[in-house]
């Protein structure tokens, strides 16, 4: 007869503490969806902010990914599914960010009529560079100098006239408009973004609900 509060082992050998009490299975189905739904957030939350300010988007999508796989692969013990968070937590970063930015420079950006001024290859040792010089021809005819993150491809030359897409709220440069061979690049994007998010959410809450105690 063993006492009060010990827990009996299965060969018959008591030891209170022994192990901890598995979570039923609604608290364990709530736990793994919280996690799947606020990891790609996080990720995502990132990705927007590294548009404006590159250095503070990484830290916060590396910081998700390790969260993410410190839970999944060391609380929960699923190796695998930690390992796929990471590498689709890692792509996710790489695509989230131009596709919110391209959807939210074609949908909520101010059309201004420009002028491209200069076309650069800064450094053509280690592939394409390319930075966009262009000033606009109204208002107070201000110079912006944009990348390829900002859709600058040598689509442009000099003397270009184009229609490029300023940010309402001033937190990120103007957008370079397409040319006819980017046809549907953005909504490309867009649905490796989604499936992307769609992958890290389902990993993650694949981990939760088949964790080990």
């Amino acid at each position: 007869m063993s006492a009060p509060g010990t827990a009996v082992a299965g060969d018959g050998v008591g030891g209170a503490g022994a192990s901890r009490p598995a979570l039923s299975g609604g608290r364990r189905a709530v736990s793994s969806l919280l996690w799947a739904v606020l990891v790609p957030t996080v990720l995502l939350l990132g990705s927007a902010i590294g548009q404006w300010m590159t250095w503070l988007g990484v830290v916060v999508g590396l910081a998700a990914i390790a969260v993410a796989a410190a839970v999944v692969g060391g609380s929960w013990h699923r190796a695998g599914a930690a390992t796929l968070v990471s590498f689709a937590g890692f792509a996710l970063m790489l695509f989230a960010g131009p596709a919110m930015y391209e959807a939210y420079m074609k949908t909520v950006g101010e059309p201004v009529d420009a002028v491209v001024t200069q076309v650069a290859d800064r450094d053509q040792r280690r592939g394409p560079d390319m930075f966009c010089t262009v000033r606009e021809l109204g208002g107070g005819r201000e110079t912006h100098e944009v990348s390829q993150q900002e859709n600058c491809f040598g689509q442009a030359r000099p003397g270009d006239r184009v229609e490029i897409r300023k940010d309402p709220l001033g937190l990120l440069d103007p957008r370079l408009p397409d040319s006819p061979d980017q046809r549907n690049t953005t909504e490309i994007t867009i649905a490796v973004t989604a499936g992307l998010t769609l992958l890290v959410a389902a990993s993650t809450f694949y981990g939760g609900q088949r964790r080990r105690g």
